[in-house]
C-alpha cells in the first residue's frame, strides 16, 4: 500500500466520521469520492488521475443524491386528525378572552382551549368557526 492509498483511505474515514457526526449530508459525497480515489490509487501512481476520479465521483454522487435529499427535506407538514376541525362550527363553553389566556369551546363533542383570531372577547354560548389550530388551541372567529 503506497502513501496516496493511505491518504485517500484516511480522507474517506474522516469524511464518514464527519457525516456521522453532523447527520446533515454534508460530506457523504466526498467519502464516496475518496473511496473511489483510494481504489484508483491501487492501480496507478498518477495523483492527477486519482484526484480526477475523486472530483468526478464526488460530483456524480452529489448529482445523483441531491434530488433525493431535496425531496426528503421538502416534505410538507404531516396532516393530523385535528385538522378536521378547521372550518367547523363550535360553541363557546367558557368565555374566550385572549388577554386572560382563557377560553374553551366544544366541537364534535370534544372540548378545546380556544383563542379569538380578532382578539375580541367572545361570550359563553356564542357560535364560532374554527379557522386554525395553533399548538393545542383552536383559533376561532365569531359567526
Amino acid at each position: 500500500m503506497d502513501t496516496m492509498t493511505i491518504i485517500w483511505l484516511i480522507l474517506a474515514v474522516a469524511m464518514a466520521v464527519l457525516e456521522a457526526v453532523t447527520v446533515q449530508l454534508v460530506s457523504i459525497w466526498f467519502c464516496i469520492g475518496s473511496v473511489a480515489a483510494c481504489i484508483t490509487s491501487l492501480f496507478t501512481d498518477n495523483i492527477i488521475i486519482e484526484a480526477a476520479v475523486f472530483v468526478i465521483v464526488s460530483a456524480l454522487a452529489l448529482a445523483v443524491t441531491r434530488p433525493l435529499v431535496k425531496k426528503m427535506k421538502s416534505r410538507g407538514a404531516e396532516p393530523t386528525n385535528s385538522d378536521r376541525y378547521i372550518g367547523k362550527t363550535a360553541i363557546v363553553i367558557e368565555n374566550i378572552d385572549n388577554d386572560k389566556a382563557q377560553g374553551l369551546v366544544k366541537v364534535d363533542n370534544q372540548k378545546w382551549t380556544a383563542r379569538s383570531v380578532t382578539g375580541d372577547i367572545i361570550p359563553k354560548g356564542t357560535s364560532v368557526t374554527v379557522s386554525a389550530i395553533e399548538g393545542v388551541k383552536l383559533m376561532v372567529i365569531k359567526n
